[in-house]
């Protein structure tokens, strides 16, 4: 986060970071905040006093009124969308819970977990790695993270793309390892380029992601020129 696009979002005061370890609210000299599980079993789950306590801890240190909502990163949650980030990223903050080891006394996650939180369908060590990413698609949706203010517009699943993928980029030189650059995209002309990469983003949605192509379509998100496009396509 002291680099590149996120570290601006932070040097602005958009996105502010505050770490805090549960071990420094566990009990006895070794601070153990896991324990074995009930009912037997491989691995430990974390305990949920010492979460608990660090917990009401943050809440009363916030600046706001209102408690933050709690968010837990775990395979049980809803897969995180650019809906959700960008829900997120107008929200006045969250306190994002990492867990690890087998799991969390499930009793801590009843009383003050308000979201649960999956980055797909895999299993990772801890919650650390989700929380970076949804840490890094808030901050470049901040205002002026960004060099582009429009850039955001045009990523995949964006409204703005109709929910669709996004299309090949390209770069000079025009020809690499005789490869070359889309001729469209070497026209100067601005609505042959945008149907151009139109139909690139409706072609590599119905091949990747038809799920995509679906919920555009039951939207009514998708003109006669794309339904001509996609009926020209060979099937999948």
């Amino acid at each position: 986060m002291t680099s590149g696009i996120t570290r601006r979002a932070f040097e602005a005061g958009l996105v502010d970071v505050h770490l805090w370890n549960p071990r420094d609210f566990a009990d006895g000299n070794y601070r153990r905040v896991d324990d074995r599980p009930f009912g037997g079993g491989p691995g430990m789950v974390m305990l949920a006093e010492p979460l608990a306590r660090c917990l009401r801890t943050i809440q009363a240190a916030r600046a706001d009124a209102v408690p933050a909502p709690v968010v837990l990163f775990s395979p049980l949650g809803s897969t995180l969308t650019h809906a959700a980030v960008e829900v997120w990223s107008a929200s006045a903050g969250a306190v994002l819970v990492c867990g690890r080891y087998e799991g969390i006394d499930q009793r801590f996650i009843d009383r003050f977990v308000t979201h649960q939180v999956s980055l797909g369908d895999f299993v990772l060590s801890g919650g650390e790695v989700a929380a970076l990413a949804l840490l890094d698609a808030v901050a470049r949706l901040q205002p002026g993270v960004l060099n582009d203010a429009g850039s955001h517009q045009f990523d995949s699943f964006n409204p703005a793309l109709d929910g669709l993928l996004d299309c090949p980029h390209y770069t000079r030189p025009e020809t690499w390892e005789e490869h070359k650059v889309p001729e469209a995209l070497l026209s100067g002309h601005h609505l042959q380029i945008e149907r151009w990469r139109r139909d690139q983003r409706l072609q590599i949605t119905a091949q990747r992601r038809p799920d995509l192509l679906q919920a555009a379509r039951a939207a009514g998100r998708l003109n006669r020129a794309d339904e001509a496009l996609l009926k020209s396509l060979p099937p999948t």
